[in-house]
């Protein structure tokens, strides 16, 4: 391959992968038009169920962030692996650049 031709495949790559990335719905979708009354029974069911929630989190003495796992080794070695492999590439990379091929 010819190296004139990486950008253009560079580029196809990114408008690609940007235009799929166009038809990922948003997180604020809504109705076309709530009717009035909707809306405001939706009020109602939101008031209520969060007076349950914090009703069932008032008996629950954990909070929020309590709920996860506390070990983050699996999180620590894969960033580190990922951080090596990284940098094995960009010594690689420059390596092949001094070389010249």
């Amino acid at each position: 391959m010819s190296s004139a031709r990486r950008p253009l495949l560079t580029a196809t790559a990114a408008g690609t992968l940007l235009c799929a990335l166009w038809f990922v719905p948003s997180a604020n979708a809504s109705q076309d038009s709530p009717a009035k009354a909707d809306a405001e029974t939706s009020a109602t069911r939101l008031t209520q169920q969060a007076r349950a929630v914090s009703a069932a989190a008032a008996e629950d003495s954990t909070e929020l962030a309590d709920t996860g796992s506390p070990d983050t080794t699996p999180y620590v070695v894969g960033g580190s692996l990922f951080l090596a492999v990284g940098a094995g590439f960009v010594v690689y990379s420059v390596r092949r650049e001094r070389l010249g091929f």
